[in-house]
């Protein structure tokens, strides 16, 4: 009996651990920690990429459908009530921000406006013209882990809506 109560007291006491394995938790951890906390900081960059081309998406089918009503109440200099400025101005506010962050080059119907001096009166056509409107958007990457994956470390990529202008007065 003396025996069993030996061998349980022994299996139940706690060991202690060899001095030699203190600390390998922390040196695991610093380790570790840089590589997890460089895919945790690449995974939120690339979220915030693709929230910038989802926001870019849903800001030119508004400023498409926009265009396509004719309408010019939208523009920044009401004197001027130009279609053209009226549509930049709804999609910039429809891009929650991300208009300036992505360096927007608009494309109407194969033809590129990269800068506002460049925008024309009849950018979105006639009455019953199909439109179609593309910008060509760029999202600078900082993470080095993601920018290994892109050329030059730049997220690109490009958004569209076509859509048909309407029967609006002139």
């Amino acid at each position: 009996m003396k025996t069993i109560d030996v061998l349980c007291r022994a299996r139940m006491a706690p060991r202690a651990a060899p001095q030699r394995q203190r600390g390998t938790s922390a040196v695991e951890f610093a380790i570790v920690a840089p590589i997890v906390m460089l895919m945790l900081l690449g995974l939120i960059e690339l979220s915030m990429a693709f929230f910038a081309d989802l926001s870019m998406q849903y800001a030119v089918r508004e400023a498409a459908r926009y265009a396509v009503t004719g309408q010019v109440n939208d523009d920044p200099n009401s004197a001027n009530q130009q279609q053209y400025l009226a549509v930049i101005q709804k999609m910039k506010d429809s891009s929650m921000g991300m208009y300036t962050k992505v360096n927007p080059v608009i494309i109407v119907d194969n033809t590129s406006y990269a800068t506002s001096s460049s925008y024309t009166s009849s950018m979105f056509g006639k009455p019953g013209d199909i439109v179609v409107l593309q910008v060509k958007c760029q999202w600078k990457l900082v993470t080095p882990l993601l920018k290994a994956f892109f050329p030059g470390g730049i997220y690109q990529f490009t958004v569209g809506a076509t859509m048909q202008n309407e029967q609006y007065g002139t």
